[in-house]
């Protein structure tokens, strides 16, 4: 009888234990991160009677969690990879939003700049002409800067994430640490596994690989986290927290690093791949960064090739142009950790060469070393200092260099933010040419001459004396006499032929003739004794031949070594955001599927299905009714047997 009823309890137990987990799974079927549990019953034994053994009941071994760590793993890679491309993709179409906007974007300016100069081409005496032109000019400037101070503020935006995100990943840490703690006084008190505590650990590591990729290793004092190329972030109950520290060699951009015996460690950006964190490192270097030097990139090869050509011009005042545009220089940041009186320079030597990336020189005791930023390429490597340009830039050496210094040079950052209007006296827009020509009417020839233009070897003081050129017939072949006591040059379709100072020109028909700064073309066949006069333009207020060569670069391919346009350099720079943001948004949007792949198949395992929760409660119902049934039965027997007694 004893042994009937203790069957009968032992089923009752267990009935009621499997009844309590099925409402605990149904109770928490809305909540993030819990995995179903199951009860986990055995047998115990048999007791022989001699005719056979008879069961003893059942024992509830443990309560276990549905949980599969291969899907759980895949699920915490996803999450990582997911956030990534989510948060580039957030922050990538920002830019793209405001350099496509055909209202806010650099195309208009530029338009209404080249018009205010199409303008003045046709009114180049008007005052209102010149303010218009100068207007359109302030306007392209304010736009280049405005565009730079909306880039700027994107990269403050960044920095506050990234310490925001900083903040959440040693908020984790501290809840895995503290839950690593708990539940290993939970397991060595009882022996069984807390599984809601371990739902809560896993849970908070999948938030932790929203943030940043995390590797997860399972020792004795819980799980060990580790973020990076290795650092580890959770050791048991230990957190390594991290830390903002702002970069030695920029001052306007946060890094990520952590403290050890009181010196700050700053991890390098390309080993925190993952969740928002790596999205953010991404996004800036590869494309924030980017953007901002590409347009700093247009706006000093503009400011470079239009001053070349105003250089050219005279103004109102019969002066030579200057520079009408400001170009901006090289930005050159040392390292806060640097040897005092250490110092390099930068200046950019060749517009056309220049490209979007950054550079980092440095010095180990021995070599110097310039590396081109982002992706770390070696440019120049040797014991003395790096002589010849590299990308356009030129390296000076202005101080000593120790071992371990090392210098961030940005050629084209600031490009955009320094563009602005040098010329603000309307009189000192050069719109003429500081040469005139003539063929005088008494000529008995039809030769002509071209209206001559300069070249940057020009000086004002190369035409004060007018030069008067006369044509020889007898000599052969016939030649040109007149010319300063300078070499000439005469090319003739592409081929280019030196005479030295003092020496007769040979006469060529259409030829260009170029000499101290200056370069003509006579055609046409002239008599014997013609002369053709070059003087200075004495009296060049309507002249507009410089305004029209000003007005000729905004088609003309001048940017990127010829091979771009101002328009044409904006637009590659508008396409290879938008081709960036597509990417983005694709890949983001093919990773968000799968992640949903895996936690619909980690859910089709762990997670709680209520229709088989509902057949559960039955079942366990069922079996605790008939384990009373069992008790029942008992207790009538027992009442037989008190009966047979009396």
């Amino acid at each position: 009888m004893a042994n009937i009823l203790s069957i009968a309890q032992s089923g009752l137990a267990a009935a009621q234990a499997g009844l309590a987990t099925t409402g605990h799974n149904i109770a928490n079927q809305a909540t993030p991160g819990y995995s179903r549990q199951l009860v986990i019953q055995a047998s115990l034994g048999g007791q022989n009677f001699g005719y056979g053994f008879i069961g003893n009941g059942t024992t509830v071994e443990t309560v276990q969690r549905v949980y599969n760590e291969f899907l759980g793993s895949q699920a915490i890679a996803g999450q990582g990879t997911a956030s990534q491309l989510a948060t580039y993709y957030a922050q990538i179409n920002k830019i793209n939003n405001m350099i496509a906007d055909p209202t806010t974007g650099l195309t208009p300016v530029l338009s209404d700049f080249f018009k205010g100069i199409q303008d003045l081409v046709a009114n180049p005496g008007t005052a209102s002409s010149r303010q218009a032109m100068l207007s359109g000019a302030e306007s392209l400037a304010s736009r280049f800067q405005s565009m730079d101070n909306q880039l700027r503020g994107m990269q403050d935006g960044v920095n506050n994430e990234i310490s925001a995100v900083v903040t959440n990943i040693n908020a984790y840490a501290k809840q895995i640490a503290q839950l690593n703690e708990a539940i290993s006084k939970a397991q060595n008190g009882t022996g069984q596994p807390p599984n809601d505590l371990l739902d809560q650990r896993d849970l908070i590591v999948s938030e932790l690989a929203k943030q940043t990729k995390v590797s997860v290793v399972k020792q004795e004092s819980g799980y060990g986290i580790f973020i990076g190329n290795g650092q580890p972030l959770v050791v048991g109950n230990d957190v390594l927290e991290l830390t903002t520290v702002t970069s030695p060699t920029d001052p306007g951009r946060l890094q990520v690093g952590y403290v050890t015996n009181g010196t700050t460690v700053i991890l390098p950006e390309s080993s925190l791949t993952g969740g928002n964190l790596g999205g953010l490192f991404q996004y800036r270097s590869e494309t924030l960064d980017t953007m901002r030097n590409s347009l700093g990139r247009i706006a000093i090869g503009l400011a470079s090739t239009f001053n070349a050509q105003h250089k050219l011009g005279q103004d109102q005042n019969g002066a030579l142009g200057g520079d009408f545009f400001k170009m901006a220089d090289p930005l050159v940041n040392p390292s806060t950790k640097n040897s005092v009186g250490s110092g390099i320079g930068a200046s950019i030597s060749n517009v056309d060469a220049l490209t979007t990336n950054d550079y980092r020189l440095s010095f180990d005791g021995t070599n110097y070393k310039v590396t081109r930023l982002p992706d770390n390429t070696s440019m120049y490597s040797g014991a003395a200092f790096p002589g010849t340009p590299i990308d356009g830039v030129s390296f000076s050496l202005t101080g000593p260099l120790a071992a371990g210094d090392e210098f961030v040079v940005k050629p084209t950052v600031n490009g955009a933010s320094d563009f602005n209007v040098l010329i603000k006296d309307l009189s000192a827009i050069a719109t003429a040419t500081p040469i005139r020509t003539a063929a005088p009417t008494g000529n008995a020839g039809n030769g002509t001459i071209s209206l001559g233009k300069v070249n940057s070897d020009f000086g004002m003081a190369n035409i004060a004396t007018p030069i008067t050129l006369s044509y020889d017939a007898t000599s052969v072949p016939p030649t040109l006499t007149g010319f300063p006591a300078v070499a000439v040059t005469v090319t003739t379709n592409g081929v280019a032929t030196t005479f030295p100072a003092g020496t007769p020109v040979t006469y060529t028909a259409g030829s260009s003739i170029s000499f101290d700064g200056m370069e003509i073309e006579i055609a046409g066949a002239p008599a014997n004794g013609d002369t053709f006069t070059i003087q200075a333009n004495t009296n060049g207020d309507g002249d507009n031949r410089n305004m029209l060569a000003l007005g000729e670069l905004q088609t003309k391919k001048v940017l990127q070594g010829g091979t771009a346009s101002y328009n044409s350099a904006y637009s590659q720079v508008v396409s290879l955001v938008g081709n960036k943001t597509r990417e983005m948004q694709t890949n983001s949007a093919a990773e968000a599927t799968l992640l949903k792949q895996i936690q619909t198949a980690q859910q089709s395992e762990s997670g709680v299905n209520l229709d088989e929760e509902a057949t559960n409660l039955l079942r366990y119902q069922q079996a605790y009714q008939a384990s009373g049934k069992v008790m029942q039965a008992v207790s009538d027997m027992f009442d037989v047997l008190i009966s047979l007694g009396r």
